[in-house]
């Protein structure tokens, strides 16, 4: 038996070696790999020796050679192909190991383009695709995860065809994300990203019940580890729709950096933010805005979630929380309710990714874009455009309803006082219905909007707004800007006494 084994990533290829030499095989190997392998006293073959032809043109040429390939490809249950290999002097490998040249890490590293260039694959994905076209015959070892199982298998005669077919699947997704990945990077270079085709490629995490309905299947993919370093399960499986709903609060949470901020979500949609002095007012606060929404919601936590706020939050019935830490005592609180899910990122303060794309899918194919992001000065930048300037307690107050605001769905309007969002319309086909909604709401929870500031995450096209929200008592407002009658607007604004802000940049999100 004859194993190939050569490797960019090479943690944990000596102990593998010595497993497969240990098993009876005869290693054969490059560069790099043959180096660290003699080093540490294993007889292993430079692959030179094989194809009598030494490494060529910088490397650029090593595997590629019908001894290589003939002896991975060839089948062994037909006859034709095993007298043509004994014919042509060709022995047969039995296991290929490769992983494949780091070009993630060249380009994380390097704007160099030869560089770069040089850290493009030939050769390991040539022998990749070769063995697993011939899975039948050949195992192909890709990833370091598997090292383990693999020997434990050939030690106990347990390699099966459907462990087989397992390598060959992880290869060619090895293979597949590799060329994704280079093609992504070269349409990012040199055609800003977007190329006549885009690929999206992510890590399966963990598999849910089912999709947004029972008859769906679902799972939970990332983009690097993001998951695997950021989302840690506490108490309860994520489902898919808490994962989406999860994913509103933590983009809404994490926007205020170490500010003490809790978010409430329903339906992926705000229902109850604050920023206070401890997490415990902020949670308090928050829950006054929509405590009948956020009933079986989820809860963001920008900190720690300790035994007085778990307590707190265990007065109703909340579906998940998503906790930057937790206490022990804390988790003890929901010992006994086995709704709750229960979720951490192990930080100090909840994490974004803060990826570049966004997309979404559409029948027959999906859409594509720069991801949208709020800039911490955006609020700070802002003009003003009425008469009166907003007091430092509005413009705090102004900044917590335009971030909200641009991270819901749109149509949408937030009103925010002392902190606390007090009223919020979204998701309306009208903005002057989210405007209407959102005071209504208010009023049947017993809030009080007057001296509250207001944003809207698109321009306001008629005055009729202002107007509303000068009657509510709202003491300033932020929008974009941008409409033909913003003229109109800004002069509502300097009737009413408001104070009145245009960012300049609208954050629809449908």
């Amino acid at each position: 038996m004859r194993a190939l084994i050569s490797v960019s990533d090479k943690s944990g290829v000596v102990e593998f070696a010595k497993g497969l030499q240990k098993l009876g095989f005869e290693i054969i190997s490059t560069g790099g790999t043959y180096k660290l392998l003699k080093e540490n006293k294993i007889d292993a073959v430079e692959i030179s020796e094989v194809t009598n032809f030494p490494e060529m043109f910088d490397g650029r040429v090593k595997t590629l050679n019908p001894l290589i390939h003939g002896a991975i490809l060839y089948r062994r249950d037909l006859d034709s192909h095993t007298k043509m290999a004994k014919e042509h002097g060709i022995e047969g490998i039995d296991l290929v190991c490769v992983n494949l040249y780091p070009f993630k890490e060249t380009i994380e590293k390097t704007d160099d383009f030869e560089e770069i260039i040089e850290n493009i694959d030939i050769g390991g994905p040539a022998m990749v695709r070769s063995s697993a076209k011939n899975f039948q015959d050949v195992l192909i070892v890709t990833s370091t995860d598997d090292y383990e199982e693999v020997l434990s298998r050939l030690d106990e005669g347990k390699i099966d065809i459907e462990f087989r077919r397992s390598l060959m699947i992880k290869a060619y997704e090895h293979t597949a994300s590799y060329d994704a990945m280079i093609a992504n990077y070269m349409n990012q270079r040199f055609n800003g990203g977007f190329g006549n085709k885009q690929f999206i490629v992510g890590e399966k995490v963990f598999d849910t019940r089912y999709g947004e309905n029972p008859h769906q299947n679902g799972a939970l993919y990332q983009f690097e580890d993001f998951f695997t370093k950021h989302f840690k399960a506490l108490k309860g499986e994520a489902s898919f729709n808490n994962m989406t709903d999860i994913n509103g609060a933590i983009k809404i949470a994490a926007s205020f950096g170490n500010d003490k901020a809790v978010a409430i979500i329903k339906h992926a949609n705000p229902c109850g933010f604050a920023i206070k002095e401890s997490l415990y007012d902020s949670y308090v606060e928050a829950l006054k805005c929509d405590p009948i929404s956020a009933f079986g919601g989820v809860v963001a936590i920008n900190g720690r979630l300790d035994k007085r706020l778990a307590e707190k939050i265990n007065e109703i019935f909340t579906e998940v929380i998503i906790a930057a830490s937790v206490d022990e005592d804390a988790l003890k609180v929901f010992e006994n309710k086995k709704r709750i899910k229960i979720f951490t990122q192990d930080s100090d303060y909840l994490t974004l990714s803060n990826d570049r794309y966004d997309f979404k899918h559409i029948d027959g194919g999906f859409v594509y874009q720069n991801s949208d992001m709020v800039q911490d000065d955006e609020v700070k930048n802002a003009k003003c455009v009425s008469k009166k300037e907003a007091s430092l307690k509005e413009f705090k107050d102004l900044e917590i309803a335009y971030k909200i605001a641009s991270l819901t769905k749109s149509n949408c309007v937030v009103y925010v006082k002392d902190g606390a969002m007090v009223a919020i319309g979204m998701g309306m086909t009208s903005r002057v219905d989210a405007a209407k909604c959102a005071l209504q709401k208010a009023n049947e929870s017993g809030l009080d909007v007057s001296g509250s500031a207001l944003a809207s995450e698109a321009f306001f096209p008629f005055r009729d707004s202002i107007d509303a929200a000068a009657k509510a008592g709202v003491s300033a407002v932020i929008e974009p800007g941008g409409s033909i009658r913003d003229d109109e607007v800004i002069e509502a604004a300097n009737e009413h006494g408001m104070s009145l802000y245009f960012s300049e940049v609208r954050h629809f999100l449908h």
